[in-house]
């Protein structure tokens, strides 16, 4: 590898706090930052075209020979996570042989509804993908999906639906949080630049520490690009969790061992934390 780095980025909110204070940092380091959606985000870390990012916690499982998960990194929840819902024109128990239309930005959260609605619903749904606009996912079906800016943009919206919050759906029924994206790394990047790897993560530690530390600052960003008030965004904010330690990974690592209970992951994966001791 010659010249600057890639590495991927998400523009969602739910990752603001993390990339807030990030770019005025990354030139000195020789990385490049690429925008793009999580989907997009998880072929390019697969391909070898960034080296890594925040990818879906799904993507990261389906790779994780090829992977590590970068330490104390992710978007996860412990009950609502605030911006992933499924919006529906009847109970969600009661979906079974509806047609359900899922967005074409996301994997974990794809997969976390097929868990919820398969293992504990007892729901078999007919599923397809679209772009993430509510209005036409909801013309020809019972159920629609969305993540992210996409999923705060409707429910703020009038609309005849139930909602559910895919983290609060998940923490009901297993008691263990939920977590949505992993920061990952290509172990090839890790074993042939390890300093360079090292640096990368410490700058991503620092710019959540300095987010974290400055939500003033973040909420702020957050108003500029996407509307809503102060008090929105705090209390937005205030149900993510950029940690990855304990009852987090306990809780990723649950997911993984029901996805691939429902056919959707080969094995159950355990995670392979790197960057412990930095």
């Amino acid at each position: 590898m010659t010249g600057l780095v890639s590495v991927g980025r998400i523009n969602y909110s739910n990752v603001l706090p993390v990339f807030h204070f990030l770019d005025q940092k990354a030139d000195e380091e020789q990385f490049k930052f690429i925008s793009a959606v999580p989907t997009e985000l998880n072929r390019m870390l697969a391909e070898g075209r960034i080296v890594a990012g925040p990818v879906s916690a799904f993507s990261y499982a389906e790779h994780a020979d090829h992977y590590f998960a970068m330490a104390d990194l992710s978007v996860s929840s412990r009950g609502p996570v605030g911006s992933i819902f499924l919006f529906s024109k009847r109970p969600m128990d009661d979906l079974d042989g509806r047609k359900v239309s899922l967005p074409n930005t996301s994997a974990t959260s794809v997969n976390l509804l097929k868990v919820l609605l398969e293992k504990y619903c007892g729901c078999k749904c007919n599923y397809s993908t679209h772009p993430p606009v509510l209005d036409r996912m909801m013309e020809e079906a019972d159920a629609a999906l969305l993540i992210g800016d996409d999923a705060l943009y409707w429910s703020l919206r009038d609309h005849p639906y139930h909602v559910y919050d895919l983290g609060a759906e998940w923490h009901r029924r297993t008691g263990l949080p939920m977590t949505f994206a992993i920061w990952a790394v290509r172990r090839d990047f890790v074993n042939s630049r390890p300093e360079q790897a090292a640096k990368l993560h410490q700058l991503f530690l620092e710019s959540k520490k300095q987010g974290l530390s400055h939500m003033d600052q973040v909420v702020q960003q957050a108003i500029r690009l996407h509307g809503n008030n102060q008090s929105f965004w705090e209390e937005y904010f205030g149900k993510l969790i950029h940690d990855f330690h304990g009852d987090l990974v306990k809780g990723a690592e649950e997911y993984f061992r029901a996805c691939h209970e429902i056919g959707l992951l080969p094995r159950p994966v355990q995670v392979e934390m790197w960057g412990v001791n930095l």
